[in-house]
């Protein structure tokens, strides 16, 4: 992560040491030297659809259903699960993200429920596009189907690629400001909602060492936590996704 956001950086700080280097060599015409120019990267403009975690072969992260009602134990459901009417449930205790381990699904402790059925989760839908030009960037997203009225953010996430052993989990930024003023959103009645944002400087994409994406996480207690997230899998609960291709010239 640092490697990455460390690059602009280092292009602006050698810039800035040119323009010293010339001032110095000849003070007299430190007036009329041109001002530095920041080069930007070339536009980049893509179509964004999200995806749920068993999309790509993953069990999801942060809802549980009882396999056996009345049992007392959620598991983490997968493509195999089939009963769509199953309640959703949080867990007892903080189950955290382990994207890689298929295995993983549980079981732990019943917390509290959702409130809303497996069908519900994966009725929800969202796409949108990425425009970035001239250092600034435009997220422009549609959702359907989303819990109705449900309070939402909206992240980029960095993960190491190729990944470790065992998983070391995401960083997690919130969208826009750092604060996480610019990632919150309410969902309507019918669980839709309309997110339009810049961001300046552009997006960070994927690039040789991390793998970035946007995610998209619903919180269950109706709160937000700032620049964190939430603790993922009682309140917070990261529906979909969609990851953000190469940067140009990778």
């Amino acid at each position: 992560m640092k490697h990455l956001l460390a690059s602009s950086a280092l292009v602006l700080l050698a810039q800035a040491s040119v323009a010293l280097a010339d001032g110095g060599a000849s003070a007299g015409a430190a007036n009329s030297a041109e001002p530095t120019r920041v080069v930007y990267d070339p536009v980049e403009q893509m179509t964004l659809t999200f995806v749920f975690h068993i999309d790509e072969g993953m069990a999801e992260q942060d809802v549980f259903y009882e396999m056996v009602p009345g049992s007392g134990e959620v598991f983490r459901p997968t493509a195999a699960t089939r009963d769509m009417d199953a309640p959703l449930y949080a867990p007892a205790i903080e189950v955290p993200h382990n994207f890689l381990d298929t295995s993983d699904t549980g079981p732990y402790p019943i917390g509290r429920p959702l409130g809303l059925t497996l069908g519900d989760w994966f009725a929800a839908e969202g796409s949108g596009t990425y425009i970035c030009e001239d250092g600034t960037g435009t997220l422009d997203l549609e959702f359907a189907n989303l819990v109705p009225n449900g309070v939402y953010t909206i992240w980029h996430d960095f993960m190491v690629w190729p990944p470790t052993e065992p998983f070391i989990g995401t960083y997690d930024l919130p969208f826009g400001a750092r604060d996480g003023s610019e990632n919150m959103f309410v969902a309507d009645e019918a669980g839709s909602a309309h997110f339009v944002r810049t961001v300046s400087p552009c997006l960070q994409l994927s690039g040789e060492h991390l793998l970035a994406d946007l995610g998209l996480a619903w919180h269950s207690d109706g709160e937000t936590y700032g620049p964190l997230p939430g603790e993922f899998s009682t309140v917070t609960h990261v529906q979909m996704y969609v990851t953000l291709p190469p940067r140009t010239g990778l």
